[in-house]
This record gives structure tokens, sequence and C-alpha cells, in this order.
């Protein structure tokens, strides 16, 4: 015999709209606690049931049915039998990137939660098949993963969607960027518009009201960085221009800096203002010193640091801060920085162990 909650999960395909809308309602507050397992009851059909109906004409529905979904990505088979379905998975970023979904930032946060599943690359691939009139306006790629991009760029201040801000798709980003086809996205020149993914993230390293942006960008950035073989043209290319961005969340006022030091660092911290704000969240400054430590993983990248003076900016860091983990890196840093180079002949240009020692986040 089913339990009593077993019974309501049933109720999720009854052919009664009103029924259903009573287990929708009774069922949400059980999908983020120990009574998660209800939803396994008759061989997950829950799960079945939950995506169909996040496909309703009822926004309430959709609301509750996502929500669920998105609390049950805790569990390892739930959030498999959700993002496995390519099907289901193109409906979600469809939906995404429509510009009247009023649910779509629980959408974000849902596909976000998939992302910890390999399939997620899948959204590589997808293609959007047509374009609404509205959509037609601010989109110019077919390819889904340019949309979402263009979503989370265009769409910050409720200018595409007034129902949503997309900050979540920041995590999205940075989960995907931990897979090689992921990285391989972000660093490579899109053909529709010719422009690197990664520098169209990168004005909002500094956006200090957006957590959720700042964390998930400066992710995608460290995460993108383990593809070593790009790292000098991201540094480089003055359409891309990645170091002032990594560095500026790293800086103070800079009144500490020798005037030698300040003339060699990139044009965008020289003479900072008084009242230039470093990055309030030790865990963000630390992502960016790992990226950093990563830029470090090749001679050239380590001498190119060296030019642009990036040691002034950790000492003045590593000076006004005395958090374990943040000490720690810029004292790896400086260390990756200040040491003697090998011979060029006899250099290893591929990386170092200290690589070894850095792991990816999100």
């Amino acid at each position: 015999m089913p339990t009593e909650l077993e019974e309501l999960v049933s109720f999720l395909h009854s052919p009664q709209p009103a029924v259903v809308q009573i287990a929708l309602d009774n069922l949400v507050g059980y999908s983020q606690s120990a009574h998660q397992q209800v939803f396994a009851y008759d061989n997950y059909t829950a799960i079945t049931d939950l995506k169909n109906l996040s496909k309703s004409n009822s926004s309430t529905m959709v609301q509750q049915s996502i929500t669920i979904l998105a609390n049950l990505c805790d569990d390892l088979i739930m959030r498999n039998l959700i993002v496995e379905d390519d099907d289901y998975l193109k409906y979600l970023c469809t939906q995404i990137i429509n510009l009247k979904n009023v649910n779509c930032d629980l959408m974000c946060i849902l596909l976000t939660n998939l992302a910890k599943n390999d399939n997620i690359t899948k959204v590589l691939e997808f293609e959007i098949e047509k374009f609404d009139d509205e959509q037609k306006k601010h989109f110019s790629s077919t390819k889904i993963i340019d949309c979402l991009m263009d979503c989370f760029v265009k769409g910050y201040d409720r200018n595409l969607n007034k129902y949503a801000n997309f900050d979540y798709l920041a995590y999205f980003f940075a989960d995907l960027s931990r897979y090689t086809q992921g990285r391989s996205y972000f660093v490579t020149p899109q053909s529709y518009d010719n422009v690197v993914p990664l520098s169209k993230l990168l004005v909002f390293t500094e956006k200090y009201d957006a957590k959720i942006r700042r964390e998930g960008v400066c992710s995608t950035i460290k995460n993108s960085l383990f593809d070593t073989n790009s790292h000098m043209r991201l540094l480089e290319d003055e359409q891309i221009n990645l170091l002032p961005f990594i560095l500026l969340p790293l800086a103070g006022p800079g009144e500490g800096i020798d005037e030698e030091d300040m003339f060699e660092l990139p044009d965008e911290l020289q003479l900072l203002p008084e009242d230039k704000q470093r990055e309030p969240l030790n865990g963000v400054i630390a992502i960016h010193l790992e990226s950093i430590l990563l830029l470090c993983t090749t001679r050239q990248g380590r001498e190119y640091l060296r030019n642009k003076s990036v040691y002034a900016i950790i000492k003045e860091l590593h000076k006004d801060n005395n958090n374990e983990q943040v000490v720690d890196l810029c004292d790896r840093v400086v260390q990756m920085l200040k040491r003697d180079e090998a011979p060029v002949d006899a250099a290893d240009e591929e990386s170092d162990e200290e690589d070894d020692k850095i792991v990816e986040i999100l």
C-alpha cells in the first residue's frame, strides 16, 4: 500500500488539473527535505510528470514543478533523469530564451543545477528552430548557447525580459567551463559575431551589487584558463584584454605602489581613485588569485605578468588582507613571479607543478 505522501505524488499525473494543483501545493516543501525520496515512488514516475507539468499553460504549475525539479537535483538519479532527457534539456533552454517567460530565472536555476552532469555539454549543440518577432530583435545566432550568452550580457537589468535578470546563468557558465567542450566555446571566437564569448563576461568582475554574477563569471574565467594554449591570446589580444579584469577586483586605491611599478601596470590600474573598492568577498578574491596562478603555468605567462607589475598589486593585497586562504595564494603567486627562471633552452614550457594544486570550482 502506498503511503499518504506516495499517493500524493501519484496525483501528479491525474487528468484533473485541480487535483494536480493540490498535489503540487503540498509537495513543493517535500522536495527540499529528507522526504525527497518520495519522488522515487513508482519507478520515478513523478520526474516525468513534473517535466510534463513544467510545460503547462499554468504559470503557477510551471513555477511549482520547476522549483521541485531544481530541488531534486540534489539526488543523482533524479538529476540524471532530467538532464539526460535531451528533448527536455532543449525545451528548458528554449524557454529561458523566451523573452516573455515569467519563470525564466527559476529555469536558469534548474539549468545550473543540471550542469553537474556531463550531458550538459549537449547545450553547445542545440539550435533554435524558429525565433518570434521579439527574439529576432535581440538574437543573431541560432545556437542556443549564443542566445543564452546574449541573455546574460544584455538582460542583466531586465531589459530583455522584465521578469528575469539571468544572473544564475553565471553559475551555469562556470560549470560548463569545467568541461573541455565548454572551455573551447568560451575561448574561441564565434562565427556569428567573431567575438570570444569570455570577453563578453569580463565587465561583470566588478559588478559589486551582483554577487551571483561576479562569482560565476570569475569561476568561468578561472576554469577557461585550464586551456593553457589560449593564455597569451587572452592576455595580448586588445579586444579581450583579460588581465585588468582579473587585477582590478584585487586592487585598492594603490597609494602604496611605487611610481616605477605604477606605470608598468596595465593602463586600467594606473592612478586609481582614492575610493577604489576592492572585491569584498575573500572567496572571490581567492578565485582571481587562482586564475593568476594558472596564468603562471607557462614561462611566457609569468614573464608577461612580471612585465605588467602584477607583483605590486599582489603585495598590496597581501598587506591589507589577513584571510588565511588569500594570504596563502598571494604567497604562491609571489613565489611564481619572483623565482629565478631556468635558462630558456631548459625551461619546461608546458606547466609547473603548481598547477596540480589548483582545482576547478563550482
